[in-house]
């Protein structure tokens, strides 16, 4: 897979707040561009979000979404 998508999901996981399990995001098909709707549904195969669409993550997702946001943090410093 490309590096543009992987940049896609990092940036999809990376609008998730991890200050609660009970934030999620709603991704709307034709207010999204085609690169996040796709981003979404492969985060979903990978088994991180729960829904299609967006909605919230999972364990693993957690964990993911932690990591890509440590990352960024460290990169802005």
């Amino acid at each position: 897979m490309g590096f543009n998508k992987r940049m896609e999901e990092i940036k999809l996981l990376n609008q998730f707040n991890l200050k609660s399990k009970t934030y999620g995001i709603k991704i709307h098909e034709g207010d999204a561009s085609r690169e996040t709707v796709s981003a979404a549904a492969r985060l979903f195969n990978k088994g991180l979000i729960d829904h299609l669409d967006g909605g919230y993550l999972t364990d693993r997702g957690i964990e993911a979404a932690g990591h890509a946001q440590i990352l960024l943090k460290i990169l802005e410093d």
